[in-house]
Formats: structure tokens, sequence, C-alpha cells
């Protein structure tokens, strides 16, 4: 797909207006073109913590040498980012350099806002999972940002109570749904999972797995399949186990679902790579009695992940310094000692591959004591990440899967026509922002 048609300028409302003043401070710092020579000075805005330390070391190395000093400014993440680039972007102020999570990239590109980097960034590619790399390209010849974390799908599970009930750990959804009813008849008050609407990234990530592409281009046309056999498949399978009570139908990260976890009302959950995190904090009773496993797969004869979570740096239009910014962004997400600084600094999972089997993951999470290979497992688990496909209205669907999903989860109804809705109100908002959408 030529990088072209995605440049469609369109206008996306934004919530954030931001003054002269405050713009002409986050601007780049050469409008007029890339230096030829003399030093560069670049701006980069990011939400991960610790980015100042690492930053602070490629001023102290290679951006010394190289005369390019780059200052981090930092950002919340999510929407309210993507908000405040389009904003700068529309004055012509946007930073050289942005965070930005994968599913936000299409719209930031249809709206003209990240340059294509594919020149400076040659060789790059082999240092990343394809389907995390794919992210990027947007499916096509240009690249838009280098990956720098990445969140591949997991199966999390109470070993000693799986032990407990003798439940084998399920390699296939179909082991999956029948230990959940194994589980009700061992012990009625007690789930294997639960359904949550609340973060749509995790039902996003299963359709990933199983195939969807959720944002496609037929010709200069966007192509909408949310309602796509791939997708129907997950929601059914998921909607049947909530209708006939075989698992929890509860939103994750309440104070409910944290107790379930801790107590052991809840034995399990799907999840990605940073899990341990928020089982640290929701289940803190529970350490050490825990394991992951590779999530199960529709076939057993398959080997795929889906991805939730993970965002890139990407180098803006406006950047006076393009090439200067995206050799900052290559070694940001390539460089052994950034990479090793990103992990300690910010605690992420690196979607550079070398270095999700590096010395900074040589132990496992302190919750996970009892899985010495959980990083090494997690390296393998990350190669096999499935592509996806996002488009320029990732919000709008998100925020219809969490109502349309919410009340079917909530009623036990049919997840299908959640989908459906999902489907019907994306097309109309890629339509009424002057897209053309294929049958």
């Amino acid at each position: 797909m030529p990088h072209t048609k995605l440049r469609r300028l369109v206008t996306i409302p934004v919530a954030v207006t931001l003054g002269a003043t405050a713009l002409a401070a986050c601007g780049s710092s050469d409008d007029d073109g890339e230096a030829d020579s003399g030093p560069v000075s670049l701006t980069y805005w990011s939400w991960t913590p610790g980015m100042d330390k690492v930053v602070d070391l490629w001023n102290d190395g290679q951006g010394k040498k190289d005369q390019i000093k780059v200052t981090v400014k930092k950002q919340a993440s999510g929407d309210a980012l993507v908000t405040k680039i389009l904003t700068a972007h529309k004055a012509k102020k946007a930073p050289d350099l942005v965070q930005a999570e994968y599913q936000a990239l299409p719209t930031l590109v249809s709206n003209d806002a990240l340059a294509d980097i594919a020149d400076d960034v040659d060789g790059v590619q082999d240092k990343f999972a394809e389907g995390v790399w794919q992210q990027t390209t947007l499916g096509s010849d240009a690249v838009y940002a280098i990956p720098q974390d990445s969140g591949p799908m997991m199966f999390y599970y109470r070993q000693d109570l799986f032990k407990k009930y003798g439940l084998e750990v399920p390699t296939t959804w179909e082991e999956f749904a029948e230990t959940a009813r194994a589980l009700k008849k061992k012990a009625p008050g007690t789930d294997l999972t639960t359904f949550s609407a609340n973060d749509s990234g995790l039902f996003a990530g299963l359709a990933q797995q199983a195939g969807a592409k959720w944002w496609t281009t037929e010709g200069d046309k966007w192509k909408v399949g949310i309602d796509d056999a791939a997708s129907r498949k997950v929601a059914d399978f998921w909607g049947g186990l909530v209708e006939e009570g075989a698992i929890d139908n509860q939103p994750m990260y309440t104070p409910a679902w944290n107790k379930a976890l801790n107590t052991g009302k809840q034995i399990a959950w799907v999840s990605a790579v940073w899990a341990p995190g928020t089982l640290t904090t929701a289940a803190p009773d529970t350490k050490g009695k825990w394991a992951m496993a590779p999530l199960p797969q529709w076939s057993a004869s398959d080997d795929v992940t889906g991805s939730w979570g993970g965002s890139s740096t990407a180098v803006t239009t406006d950047s006076g310094h393009k090439s200067a910014a995206a050799k900052f962004a290559t070694w940001l997400n390539t460089d052994p000692e950034a990479l090793t600084a990103l992990a300690k600094e910010g605690g992420i999972y690196p979607a550079a591959t070398t270095a999700q089997t590096s010395d900074a993951f040589a132990e496992p999470p302190a919750y996970f004591s009892n899985q010495p290979d959980f990083y090494t497992r997690a390296a393998d688990i990350a190669k096999t990440t499935a592509p996806s496909a996002w488009g320029p209205n990732v919000n709008v669907a998100y925020t219809t899967f969490n109502d349309a999903f919410g009340k079917a989860a909530k009623n036990k109804s049919d997840f299908g026509a959640a989908l459906a809705q999902m489907q019907d109100d994306t097309v109309a908002d890629l339509e009424k922002q002057g897209f053309e959408v294929a049958e």
C-alpha cells in the first residue's frame, strides 16, 4: 500500500487548544529544513518514566559525538497526547519526536503529522518481530516510527490452585472453555477468569491473535473489518462463556476484581507481559503462586499471540532535523545500553528482540520468582506476535466497545450484536471525517 494513501488531510476534532506561546515553546529547533552542519537540538515528547535519564546517556555519549542534543518534555499518554500533537501540528509547531502508541499511528499519519523515515532507518527492521515492525509501517513501504515497547499476550494462572482443583493449563481455547466449566463444577464460587469490557485493548489483542484485520485499505478507501469472521469467533466464544456463567462478567481494575485475584476467587488472567506489575498491586498476598504460559490457541497446530499495549518513537513532519531525529529514535530503541536503561528506568518490555534476552531480563519479575524462565518464555512468545491493522479512528471503535460490550457483558446478551455496533459506529465516523469507505 503506497504510504501516500494514508496522508488524507482531514479535520480531526481536538479537545485541547494550546496558546501560541506554548506552541512556540515546543516546536522544532529549525523549521527551515535539515541543518547541514553544527549542533542540533531536538525535543522529544514522552510519557515513559525515567526517560530523561535514558536520554542523558545519549547526550553524554553518541549525541555528544554527533552534536545532537535531545530534551525530553514529559507528557500524558493516550488520547490526550494524540490531541496535543495534532493541535501543535496544526500550528506547525509539533516537537521533533513523539512517543506514540501503535494504534495512534494511523491517526497521526492521516493528519500528515509523522514523517516517513524509511531512508534513515535502513537495516533496523530485522531487530524486531515481524508483527511488531508491521505496526510502524501500516502495511506500506514507509516507516513512520521505530518500535519501543511491546505487549505480547500470555496466560497467567494460580499454579497452586490449578493443582488443588486438578486442572491442566489449557493450550487451546476449547480446553480453556472446558477448564472454566470444570472449575465451576468443582468450586461453584470460583471463576477461572472474567470477561472485562473496560479495556478494549484486551479484546483487540484476542481478535488480532485470531487473525482479525480491523482496518485495511482497498484502493484509496478504508475498509473496516471489525465485524469479520475472526472477531465474531472471539466475540461468540467469550459471549458464550459469560452467558452460561462459566466465567465472571465483571470489569477489571476494580476493588472487587483485585479482591477476587487476591483471595483465589478468580484463578487466571489473560493478559500481557506487563501483568506482573499489575498483579503486584492487585493481589499482593499471592506473590510466588502464579505462573505464566503461552496464550491458548484456536488450533493445536497454531503458535501465535496477540498484542496488548506498546508504543513507538516517531519523527514529526514539523521537525527541521528529521534525519538527526531518526538517528536518535534508532539508538533509543536498538542500542543495548539504551534498552537496558529503558528497562531499568522505565520498566518497559522492549520491542527489540535482542533486548528481550539481555542481562536486564536475566532474572524473573520478583512476583514470579518461582518461574526462573519467565523472560525466556516471554521472549519466545513475543516472536509469535501477529500483525495488527489499525485505522485513523481507533478511539471511536474503542469507545463503542466499552459501551456496547459493557452492556452485553452485564446483561449476558449477544456479543455479536455489540461487535456489529462497533463496526457500524466506526464506519459512520470515518465517513463523517471525510474518508471514503469500501463496502
